[in-house]
């Protein structure tokens, strides 16, 4: 988020009845106007997390994607984006850290991950 200090993967909620991939490609579409060509699902990160004195539960299901063009200044407001090759992956502060790691294993190995606290 803008002036947040962290990153994290592009995604959002289901909408009823909606599969996860086309989810995916949804938010993907409406975050940054890319199609996307949604690959198979690679891991499962359940998290739990405090925000604005509220406890949060989310399970993200991390899929392997091909995108078009991208538009990095984004559809919402709030949020900014960017591209990182793995090397400035392994140097930023992404949350959840747990997260953060599994990719990189996964990008050395391809071996499906599940992360749970």
């Amino acid at each position: 988020m803008k002036g947040d200090r962290h990153y994290f993967l592009p995604g959002g909620h289901l909408k009823f009845g909606e599969s996860a991939g086309a989810a995916l490609s949804r938010e993907l579409k409406e975050e940054l106007g890319a199609k996307s060509e949604v690959g198979p699902l690679i891991g499962i990160c359940e998290h739990v997390y405090p925000e604005k004195g509220k406890k949060h539960h989310e399970i993200n299901l991390i899929f392997e994607v091909k995108v078009g063009k991208i538009n990095l200044k984004g559809k919402e407001k709030k949020l900014k984006f960017y591209l990182k090759d793995l090397k400035e992956f392994k140097k930023i502060y992404f949350l959840p850290k747990d997260l953060k790691e599994a990719l990189i294993g996964y990008f050395k190995n391809k071996k499906f991950f599940w992360l749970n606290f």
